[in-house]
């Protein structure tokens, strides 16, 4: 699934450059490379982008490769050893009644 989610993102990629374009010198970078809005080849490539984006939108809400990792550490990294900190005190009545 991750090559597929790279292909998605280099897609959404070539979308955003081609939006930036066409909003700062209204210039369709893809329709002047495959012939216009109408050819089929540039519908294509829309058409494409926009399913990379829904694609994508998987990546939005999965969680973040440092933050599983982190996770795991702090579980492997527990402490459930409750003998040190909770373990048996010494009888010191006894000690009183040695001396």
């Amino acid at each position: 699934m991750k090559i597929i989610q790279r292909i998605a993102l280099a897609l959404i990629i070539i979308g955003a450059v081609n939006w930036g374009l066409i909003g700062f010198f209204q210039f369709d970078l893809v329709a002047t490379i495959f012939g216009g809005q109408d050819a089929f080849l540039s519908r294509l490539i829309y058409g494409l982008v926009g399913i990379s984006g829904l694609i994508c939108l998987t990546l939005l809400f999965a969680p973040m490769n440092e933050e599983v990792e982190r996770n795991t550490n702090l579980q492997g990294n527990r402490n459930l050893n409750y003998s040190t900190e909770f373990g048996e005190e010494k009888d010191l009545s006894k000690l009183k009644d040695d001396e």
